[in-house]
Protein backbone atom coordinates (compact mmCIF):
# COMPACT_ATOMS: atom_id res chain seq x y z
CA UNK A 1 0.00 0.00 0.00
CA UNK A 2 1.49 3.40 -0.94
CA UNK A 3 2.31 5.81 1.85
CA UNK A 4 0.17 8.90 2.31
CA UNK A 5 2.43 11.90 1.69
CA UNK A 6 2.53 14.35 4.64
CA UNK A 7 2.04 18.10 4.28
CA UNK A 8 4.80 20.69 4.15
CA UNK A 9 6.33 21.73 6.47
CA UNK A 10 6.51 18.38 8.13
CA UNK A 11 5.31 18.45 11.74
CA UNK A 12 7.34 15.98 13.81
CA UNK A 13 6.65 14.90 17.37
CA UNK A 14 9.59 13.50 19.33
CA UNK A 15 8.47 11.22 22.14
CA UNK A 16 11.08 10.85 24.86
CA UNK A 17 13.70 13.55 25.27
CA UNK A 18 16.69 11.62 26.59
CA UNK A 19 20.06 11.25 24.91
CA UNK A 20 19.04 9.67 21.59
CA UNK A 21 16.45 12.39 20.90
CA UNK A 22 19.29 14.90 20.75
CA UNK A 23 20.98 12.82 18.06
CA UNK A 24 17.77 12.72 15.99
CA UNK A 25 16.69 16.36 16.35
CA UNK A 26 19.35 17.99 14.11
CA UNK A 27 18.27 15.82 11.19
CA UNK A 28 14.66 16.92 11.54
CA UNK A 29 15.77 20.54 11.76
CA UNK A 30 17.89 20.12 8.61
CA UNK A 31 14.82 18.71 6.86
CA UNK A 32 12.90 21.89 7.73
CA UNK A 33 10.52 20.14 10.11
CA UNK A 34 8.45 21.86 12.77
CA UNK A 35 9.42 20.13 16.02
CA UNK A 36 7.08 19.11 18.83
CA UNK A 37 7.95 17.01 21.87
CA UNK A 38 6.45 15.04 24.73
CA UNK A 39 8.26 13.26 27.55
CA UNK A 40 7.70 12.16 31.12
CA UNK A 41 10.78 14.19 32.01
CA UNK A 42 12.92 16.81 30.29
CA UNK A 43 10.52 18.05 27.60
CA UNK A 44 10.83 21.71 28.54
CA UNK A 45 14.63 21.65 28.37
CA UNK A 46 14.53 19.85 25.04
CA UNK A 47 11.99 22.37 23.72
CA UNK A 48 14.27 25.29 24.59
CA UNK A 49 17.34 23.60 23.13
CA UNK A 50 15.73 22.71 19.79
CA UNK A 51 12.95 25.31 19.55
CA UNK A 52 10.29 22.62 19.80
CA UNK A 53 6.73 22.95 21.06
CA UNK A 54 6.21 20.84 24.21
CA UNK A 55 2.96 18.97 24.86
CA UNK A 56 1.81 17.80 28.28
CA UNK A 57 0.06 14.68 26.97
CA UNK A 58 0.67 12.11 24.26
CA UNK A 59 -2.80 12.74 22.83
CA UNK A 60 -2.05 16.45 22.46
CA UNK A 61 1.20 15.67 20.66
CA UNK A 62 -0.44 13.17 18.30
CA UNK A 63 -3.14 15.70 17.41
CA UNK A 64 -0.50 18.29 16.45
CA UNK A 65 1.91 16.30 14.24
CA UNK A 66 2.23 14.24 11.06
CA UNK A 67 5.10 11.97 12.12
CA UNK A 68 6.30 10.70 15.49
CA UNK A 69 9.89 9.84 16.37
CA UNK A 70 9.94 7.43 19.30
CA UNK A 71 13.06 7.90 21.44
CA UNK A 72 11.87 6.31 24.67
CA UNK A 73 13.26 3.25 26.46
CA UNK A 74 12.45 0.07 24.56
CA UNK A 75 9.62 -1.28 26.76
CA UNK A 76 7.37 1.62 25.69
CA UNK A 77 7.93 1.21 21.95
CA UNK A 78 5.12 -1.20 21.07
CA UNK A 79 2.34 0.73 22.82
CA UNK A 80 3.54 4.06 21.44
CA UNK A 81 3.78 2.73 17.89
CA UNK A 82 0.22 1.39 18.07
CA UNK A 83 -1.05 4.68 19.54
CA UNK A 84 0.62 6.68 16.78
CA UNK A 85 -0.65 4.41 14.00
CA UNK A 86 -4.17 4.51 15.45
CA UNK A 87 -3.93 8.31 15.21
CA UNK A 88 -2.92 8.06 11.54
CA UNK A 89 0.70 9.08 12.05
CA UNK A 90 3.85 7.79 10.35
CA UNK A 91 6.46 6.46 12.76
CA UNK A 92 10.22 6.52 13.16
CA UNK A 93 11.25 4.34 16.09
CA UNK A 94 14.63 3.96 17.72
CA UNK A 95 16.01 0.41 17.69
CA UNK A 96 15.13 -2.21 18.73
CA UNK A 97 11.66 -1.92 17.29
CA UNK A 98 10.17 -3.77 20.27
CA UNK A 99 11.37 -6.20 22.95
CA UNK A 100 9.50 -9.26 21.64
CA UNK A 101 9.14 -10.80 18.21
CA UNK A 102 5.36 -10.99 18.64
CA UNK A 103 5.13 -7.25 19.31
CA UNK A 104 7.47 -6.48 16.41
CA UNK A 105 5.34 -8.43 13.97
CA UNK A 106 2.17 -6.83 15.35
CA UNK A 107 3.38 -3.24 14.91
CA UNK A 108 4.63 -3.96 11.38
CA UNK A 109 1.29 -5.50 10.42
CA UNK A 110 -0.54 -2.52 11.94
CA UNK A 111 1.53 -0.08 9.88
CA UNK A 112 0.82 -2.06 6.72
CA UNK A 113 -2.93 -2.03 7.40
CA UNK A 114 -2.90 1.73 7.95
CA UNK A 115 -0.72 2.51 4.93
CA UNK A 116 1.76 4.27 7.20
CA UNK A 117 5.53 4.20 7.32
CA UNK A 118 7.19 2.36 10.20
CA UNK A 119 10.89 3.17 10.01
CA UNK A 120 13.17 1.35 12.50
CA UNK A 121 16.14 3.60 13.26
CA UNK A 122 18.97 1.11 12.66
CA UNK A 123 21.45 3.94 12.33
CA UNK A 124 24.50 1.79 11.53
CA UNK A 125 23.16 1.36 8.00
CA UNK A 126 24.00 5.07 7.61
CA UNK A 127 27.52 4.85 8.98
CA UNK A 128 29.52 5.43 5.79
CA UNK A 129 31.90 2.55 6.49
CA UNK A 130 29.07 0.01 6.58
CA UNK A 131 27.23 1.59 3.64
CA UNK A 132 30.47 1.45 1.63
CA UNK A 133 30.95 -2.21 2.54
CA UNK A 134 27.39 -3.01 1.46
CA UNK A 135 27.93 -1.33 -1.91
CA UNK A 136 31.24 -3.10 -2.42
CA UNK A 137 29.73 -6.50 -1.62
CA UNK A 138 26.78 -5.84 -3.92
CA UNK A 139 29.29 -4.99 -6.67
CA UNK A 140 31.14 -8.28 -6.15
CA UNK A 141 34.33 -6.73 -4.78
CA UNK A 142 35.14 -9.71 -2.53
CA UNK A 143 33.10 -12.36 -4.30
CA UNK A 144 30.71 -14.67 -2.48
CA UNK A 145 30.64 -14.01 1.25
CA UNK A 146 31.94 -16.77 3.50
CA UNK A 147 32.82 -15.42 6.98
CA UNK A 148 31.82 -12.07 8.50
CA UNK A 149 33.16 -10.76 11.81
CA UNK A 150 31.77 -7.74 13.65
CA UNK A 151 32.90 -6.21 16.93
CA UNK A 152 31.36 -3.35 18.95
CA UNK A 153 32.65 -2.16 22.33
CA UNK A 154 31.94 0.73 24.66
CA UNK A 155 31.18 1.78 28.21
CA UNK A 156 28.06 0.47 29.89
CA UNK A 157 25.23 2.96 29.19
CA UNK A 158 24.69 5.52 31.92
CA UNK A 159 20.87 5.32 31.95
CA UNK A 160 19.87 2.92 34.78
CA UNK A 161 17.15 1.11 32.81
CA UNK A 162 19.80 -0.64 30.67
CA UNK A 163 20.94 -2.58 33.75
CA UNK A 164 17.43 -4.04 34.17
CA UNK A 165 17.29 -6.86 31.63
CA UNK A 166 13.51 -7.01 32.00
CA UNK A 167 13.50 -3.59 30.32
CA UNK A 168 16.49 -3.73 27.96
CA UNK A 169 17.22 -7.45 27.45
CA UNK A 170 20.82 -6.49 27.93
CA UNK A 171 23.81 -6.42 25.65
CA UNK A 172 22.44 -8.67 22.90
CA UNK A 173 19.15 -6.86 22.33
CA UNK A 174 20.37 -3.32 22.80
CA UNK A 175 23.96 -3.09 21.54
CA UNK A 176 24.54 -6.22 19.45
CA UNK A 177 21.31 -5.84 17.48
CA UNK A 178 23.27 -3.31 15.38
CA UNK A 179 25.66 -5.99 14.14
CA UNK A 180 22.96 -8.65 13.89
CA UNK A 181 21.17 -6.28 11.52
CA UNK A 182 24.41 -5.62 9.60
CA UNK A 183 25.12 -9.33 9.22
CA UNK A 184 21.73 -9.90 7.60
CA UNK A 185 21.95 -6.71 5.50
CA UNK A 186 25.24 -7.94 4.03
CA UNK A 187 24.85 -11.73 3.99
CA UNK A 188 21.11 -12.25 3.85
CA UNK A 189 18.69 -14.12 6.14
CA UNK A 190 19.90 -16.18 9.07
CA UNK A 191 18.59 -19.68 9.69
CA UNK A 192 20.29 -20.53 13.00
CA UNK A 193 21.90 -18.63 15.87
CA UNK A 194 24.17 -19.65 18.74
CA UNK A 195 25.20 -17.29 21.54
CA UNK A 196 27.36 -17.16 24.66
CA UNK A 197 27.80 -14.44 27.29
CA UNK A 198 30.04 -13.80 30.29
CA UNK A 199 29.88 -11.11 32.99
CA UNK A 200 32.70 -9.85 35.19
CA UNK A 201 32.87 -11.17 38.73
CA UNK A 202 31.20 -8.68 41.05
CA UNK A 203 30.01 -6.34 38.28
CA UNK A 204 27.28 -7.67 36.02
CA UNK A 205 27.29 -4.48 33.94
CA UNK A 206 30.73 -5.41 32.54
CA UNK A 207 30.07 -8.18 30.08
CA UNK A 208 30.88 -9.62 26.70
CA UNK A 209 28.73 -11.70 24.36
CA UNK A 210 29.27 -13.64 21.16
CA UNK A 211 26.51 -14.34 18.65
CA UNK A 212 27.13 -16.63 15.68
CA UNK A 213 24.66 -16.59 12.78
CA UNK A 214 24.42 -19.26 10.12
CA UNK A 215 22.94 -17.67 7.00
CA UNK A 216 20.75 -19.44 4.46
CA UNK A 217 23.48 -18.64 1.91
CA UNK A 218 25.96 -20.75 3.88
CA UNK A 219 27.91 -17.73 5.16
CA UNK A 220 28.77 -17.51 8.87
CA UNK A 221 28.68 -14.26 10.88
CA UNK A 222 30.38 -13.82 14.25
CA UNK A 223 29.30 -10.78 16.29
CA UNK A 224 31.13 -9.80 19.47
CA UNK A 225 29.79 -7.15 21.83
CA UNK A 226 31.34 -5.68 24.97
CA UNK A 227 30.00 -3.35 27.65
CA UNK A 228 32.93 -2.15 29.73
CA UNK A 229 33.59 0.02 32.78
CA UNK A 230 33.50 3.82 32.57
CA UNK A 231 36.18 5.09 30.22
CA UNK A 232 36.03 2.14 27.82
CA UNK A 233 36.71 3.56 24.37
CA UNK A 234 33.91 3.17 21.84
CA UNK A 235 35.15 1.03 18.95
CA UNK A 236 33.58 -0.83 16.06
CA UNK A 237 35.16 -3.14 13.50
CA UNK A 238 34.28 -5.50 10.68
CA UNK A 239 36.24 -8.09 8.73
CA UNK A 240 34.32 -9.51 5.76
CA UNK A 241 35.82 -12.44 3.86
CA UNK A 242 34.61 -13.76 0.52
CA UNK A 243 35.99 -16.17 -2.04
CA UNK A 244 37.71 -13.25 -3.84
CA UNK A 245 39.23 -11.31 -0.93
CA UNK A 246 38.48 -9.40 2.27
CA UNK A 247 37.06 -6.05 3.26
CA UNK A 248 38.10 -4.59 6.63
CA UNK A 249 37.53 -1.61 8.90
CA UNK A 250 38.60 -0.70 12.44
CA UNK A 251 37.46 2.61 13.91
CA UNK A 252 40.48 2.62 16.26
CA UNK A 253 43.03 2.22 13.47
CA UNK A 254 42.63 3.01 9.78
CA UNK A 255 40.07 5.76 9.04
CA UNK A 256 39.18 4.20 5.67
CA UNK A 257 37.50 0.98 4.57
CA UNK A 258 40.16 -1.22 2.97
CA UNK A 259 40.16 -4.05 0.47
CA UNK A 260 42.90 -6.61 1.10
CA UNK A 261 45.61 -7.24 -1.50
CA UNK A 262 43.73 -10.13 -3.11
CA UNK A 263 40.55 -8.11 -3.68
CA UNK A 264 42.53 -5.02 -4.70
CA UNK A 265 44.52 -6.96 -7.28
CA UNK A 266 41.35 -8.52 -8.65
CA UNK A 267 39.80 -5.09 -9.11
CA UNK A 268 42.80 -3.98 -11.16
CA UNK A 269 42.92 -7.21 -13.16
CA UNK A 270 39.25 -6.87 -14.04
CA UNK A 271 39.90 -3.40 -15.43
CA UNK A 272 37.68 -1.77 -12.84
CA UNK A 273 38.47 1.11 -10.50
CA UNK A 274 41.75 1.00 -8.60
CA UNK A 275 41.52 -0.16 -5.00
CA UNK A 276 42.43 3.23 -3.61
CA UNK A 277 39.36 4.87 -5.12
CA UNK A 278 36.94 1.96 -5.10
CA UNK A 279 35.60 2.89 -1.69
CA UNK A 280 34.77 6.42 -0.52
CA UNK A 281 36.81 8.45 1.90
CA UNK A 282 35.02 8.32 5.26
CA UNK A 283 37.41 10.45 7.27
CA UNK A 284 34.93 13.35 7.40
CA UNK A 285 32.05 11.63 9.13
CA UNK A 286 28.71 13.34 8.72
CA UNK A 287 26.15 12.45 11.39
CA UNK A 288 24.63 9.06 10.52
CA UNK A 289 21.64 10.02 12.69
CA UNK A 290 20.97 13.04 10.49
CA UNK A 291 21.35 10.87 7.40
CA UNK A 292 18.83 8.29 8.61
CA UNK A 293 16.30 11.02 9.48
CA UNK A 294 16.72 12.61 6.04
CA UNK A 295 16.26 9.16 4.48
CA UNK A 296 12.99 8.76 6.39
CA UNK A 297 11.84 12.15 5.11
CA UNK A 298 12.70 11.18 1.52
CA UNK A 299 10.72 7.97 1.88
CA UNK A 300 7.72 9.95 3.12
CA UNK A 301 8.01 12.62 0.42
CA UNK A 302 8.83 10.47 -2.62
CA UNK A 303 7.65 6.99 -1.76
CA UNK A 304 11.13 5.58 -2.43
CA UNK A 305 11.97 2.37 -0.62
CA UNK A 306 13.99 3.17 2.50
CA UNK A 307 17.31 1.50 3.25
CA UNK A 308 15.73 -0.12 6.29
CA UNK A 309 12.13 -1.35 6.45
CA UNK A 310 9.74 -2.46 9.14
CA UNK A 311 10.41 -6.05 8.03
CA UNK A 312 14.13 -5.51 8.67
CA UNK A 313 13.37 -4.23 12.16
CA UNK A 314 11.15 -7.25 12.83
CA UNK A 315 13.79 -9.69 11.62
CA UNK A 316 16.49 -8.11 13.79
CA UNK A 317 14.27 -8.53 16.87
CA UNK A 318 13.44 -12.14 15.92
CA UNK A 319 17.10 -13.09 15.59
CA UNK A 320 18.10 -11.22 18.76
CA UNK A 321 15.35 -13.09 20.63
CA UNK A 322 16.70 -16.37 19.23
CA UNK A 323 20.16 -15.40 20.48
CA UNK A 324 18.73 -14.75 23.94
CA UNK A 325 17.05 -18.16 23.84
CA UNK A 326 20.41 -19.68 22.95
CA UNK A 327 21.98 -17.96 25.96
CA UNK A 328 19.24 -19.39 28.18
CA UNK A 329 19.39 -22.96 26.86
CA UNK A 330 22.94 -23.37 25.58
CA UNK A 331 21.54 -24.66 22.29
CA UNK A 332 21.68 -23.50 18.68
CA UNK A 333 18.27 -21.97 17.87
CA UNK A 334 16.47 -21.94 14.53
CA UNK A 335 15.36 -18.48 13.49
Amino acid sequence: MPLKAPPDPLRVGIIGTGGISRAHAPGWIEAGAELHCHSLDGAEEFAVEFRARPHETLDALLAAVDVVDICTPTPAHAELIHRALDAGRDVVCEKPLTLTAEDARAVAEHAEREGRMLFPAHVVRWFPQYAAAQRAIADGAIGRLAVLRFERTGSFPTQPWFADEAQSDGLVMDQMIHDIDQAMWLAGPAERVYAQQAAADGDATVRTAHVVLTHTSGAISHCRGFWGPPGTVFRYTFDLAGDAGRLQYDSAADPEVCLDEVAAARQGADGQRAADDYLPDVTSLRSPYAEEVLAAVRALRTGEAPRVTAADGVRAVEVARAALESLRTGRSIAC
